[in-house]
């Protein structure tokens, strides 16, 4: 029932023992033999690969960010330049305490809480091992405080290097953009390890970002002898950098910076052109943003300071801003109606308007008989409103393109909006209307939908000066040949130029910006004030979105014209009070530089002193207001969609008071004749021919 004990002797033990003994040293041989060839195998067959990850533990390989190229005006003077310092980038991915490193950073650097925040914020935004730049432009104290404390900052990084430098920040924030660092988009379309290497930056705006690829450079490579903890004990090799290819442009940079101080406080443009091949000397929008201030990435208060401002400073009025020129298209309307056929010696009375059916369109006087160039020299609304009545706005929209108006040139890098010539077939296809005789007399003075940019009327006003078809360029040596020729004589410029002269240097509306200069110099242009909504009262009065743009458009000198100007500034009530005297003190900068800077440096006390000045003093209230509690701001294209977003489109203006309001008592109404040419009525008594 019991199973019987197993009797175990001592050769069974034995046999035992002998057999496990085996079974071990069988699988020990076997393990054996595995490491000896496995060893082998690494030590043979895999030797350069091993060898290679043994030289990477012991070698670290860096790459150095190439210098970008110079962008330089045409005397070789830098717009924008590379300026060697001390900077602290930091990696997000190698970060051990975010937040600790960052409070440490602040304390080291003397960042403030606006500073911090906005450092937080690009850590939060950054991709993976994408570099974050802490602070460029260290002082050396600064810069050694981090460096000692880099083993007990991970993800740290102090290095010596260029970064980019405007010399004179706001001046040329919208010709030649900014750079900044590269975006997680920016990576995903491109995966270049240098958009990830620390200090290096990409053009964001205009031309630093049209012209990447040449500014860029070739990176340059470094090998250091490092220990296990990643402290470097010796370089072993360098290979230097390749610099950009540096771009050249006609600007002249001090003509530039100046006409961008003049501006002062006004939301403006100023358009410089040389009449002799169309190279552009000055391409200024203000107020403008400081490309400096934007090297290391936007923060929370630059955003909102730039994007809440009522002037728009982040708007390139030069070429995006579209404005009714108002009656700086009357030297093109003059010659236009030349053309077709209306001598400039006929005369056409003003009354003090025009009326046409039932509706009264007002002159701003009454300027008695008037004929082309005395139309010009007064601006005369009467007289160019009766002749387009005649001819038709048909026979001078063409005139107007011709004289590049409503064009958009070929200037690489430079985003430009075209505005509007409108004609019959436009208003249709806008908004399927018909084309209406108030339509002509509107858009004949500049009214109504007629919208162009400043740098449109700079190139018409040189074309006009010169009589030639100029191609506006913006890259030195790259000049362009001059299109067709222009439809007019000698004789037709001639009515044209004297008028203009007349505006300046007669009794026109421009009197009070004669050149003051030593040398005798005198300049023609024609005043420009346009409406941007129906107002009974014209120019200063209401709020200043309300009140009217001012223009002027120039060239000098008047008897040889060299240079061709055109300003606009916004709101600015009246052309003759607020563009012209800006154009009168850049023609006296181009003719006598000394004397210009005096007068200006003078100004600026009144203002608050430079461009750059005002922004700092702007920021600085913007710390003590919000400090760390505005807005994030949102990715690169949010950024860039507000660079290049329009302007509010203008709304068409027509220069018309009601039907039951009448012309000034006794006198006369201009009116078309029967056959459609404008009677030519008397003198009313009292005015003056």
């Amino acid at each position: 029932m019991f199973n019987e004990p197993r009797h175990v002797s001592t050769g069974t033990l034995r046999n035992s023992f002998e057999r496990r003994g085996v079974l071990i040293a069988g699988l020990q041989t076997g393990l054996g033999v595995l490491l000896a060839v496995r060893t082998g195998w690494i030590g043979v067959v895999q030797n350069a690969k091993y060898e290679t990850a043994s030289e990477s533990n012991r070698v670290n390989l860096t790459l150095i960010p190439p210098r970008r190229g110079l962008i330089l005006d045409r005397n070789d003077n830098p717009l924008a330049a590379n300026r060697s310092d001390y900077r602290v980038d930091l990696i997000p991915e190698r970060l051990a305490d975010t937040s600790g490193t960052i409070a440490e950073l602040g304390k080291l650097l003397g960042l403030g809480p606006d500073k911090l925040q906005d450092l937080a914020d690009r850590v939060d935004k950054a991709h993976r091992f994408q570099p974050v730049e802490v602070a460029s432009g260290l002082e050396w104290d600064k810069f050694a405080a981090v460096s000692v404390r880099l083993p007990d900052l991970p993800g740290v990084i102090a290095q010596r290097g260029f970064s980019r430098s405007y010399p004179t920040g706001p001046s040329v924030g919208h010709l030649v953009g900014y750079v900044g660092p590269a975006s997680a988009e920016d990576y995903e379309k491109d995966r270049n390890p240098l958009l990830i290497t620390p200090g290096y930056k990409v053009g964001k705006d205009s031309l630093e970002k049209f012209f990447e690829p040449s500014l860029r450079g070739v990176p340059g490579a470094r090998r250091a002898e490092v220990t296990a903890s990643g402290k470097i004990v010796r370089d072993l090799d360098m290979r230097e950098d390749v610099q950009g290819e540096a771009l050249k442009l006609t600007i002249d940079g001090g003509l530039q910076d100046y006409a961008a101080r003049r501006i002062g406080l006004e939301s403006a443009a100023c358009v410089v052109i040389d009449c002799t091949d169309g190279a552009i000397l000055a391409l200024t929008s203000m107020p403008s943003f400081d490309p400096n201030a934007f090297v290391g990435g936007i923060g929370r208060l630059q955003w909102k300071m730039l994007n809440e401002d009522d002037h728009i400073p982040l708007l390139n009025k030069s070429v995006r801003g579209l404005y009714p020129p108002g009656s700086t298209m009357k030297p093109m309307a003059s010659l236009a109606l030349q053309v077709a056929g209306v001598s400039p010696d006929e005369v056409v009375n003003c009354p003090g308007g025009y009326r046409l059916g039932s509706r009264f369109f007002r002159c701003d006087a009454t300027h008695g008989a008037t004929d082309m160039r005395k139309a010009i020299e007064q601006s005369c609304n009467t007289y160019f409103w009766s002749m387009a009545h005649r001819v038709g706005y048909d026979a001078i929209a063409p005139v107007a393109k011709v004289l590049g108006l409503g064009v958009e040139f070929d200037l690489p890098g430079i985003n430009q909006r075209y505005g509007t010539i409108p004609d019959a077939a436009w208003k249709m296809r806008k908004f399927k209307q018909e084309w209406t005789a108030a339509d002509s007399l509107n858009a004949s003075i500049g009214q109504g939908y007629v919208s162009v940019s400043p740098l449109q009327l700079a190139v018409m006003s040189a074309r006009i000066a010169t009589g030639k078809n100029l191609q506006p360029y913006l890259l030195h040596g790259q000049k362009k040949p001059p299109g067709p020729a222009l439809p007019f004589t000698s004789e037709q410029l001639g009515v044209v130029h004297e008028g203009m002269w007349r505006v300046v240097n007669g009794s026109g509306t421009a009197r009070g910006s004669q050149l003051k200069l030593d040398s005798g110099v005198q300049m023609a242009g024609k005043t420009g004030t346009a409406q941007v909504r129906a107002l009974v009262a014209r120019g200063h009065f209401g709020d200043w979105k309300g009140r009217d743009h001012a223009l002027f458009v120039s060239y000098a000198p008047a008897d040889n014209p060299r240079y061709a100007i055109a300003v606009v500034v916004e709101h600015g009530t009246f052309g003759a009070r607020a563009a012209a005297p800006i154009a009168k003190d850049v023609y006296t900068y181009l003719f006598d530089p000394g004397k210009a800077w005096e007068t200006l440096l003078e100004m600026e006390k009144g203002w608050g002193g430079t461009p750059a000045d005002r922004m700092a003093r702007k920021y600085a209230s913007f710390v003590a207001q919000y400090g760390g509690t505005a807005p994030k701001v949102e990715a690169d294209k949010a950024v860039t969609a507000a660079l290049n977003r329009p302007d509010p489109s203008p709304i068409p203006v027509e220069t018309v008071i009601s039907e039951d309001e009448t012309p000034p008592s006794g006198a006369p109404v201009a009116t078309p004749s029967p056959s459609g040419a404008p009677s030519a009525s008397p003198p009313a008594e009292g005015t003056t021919p």
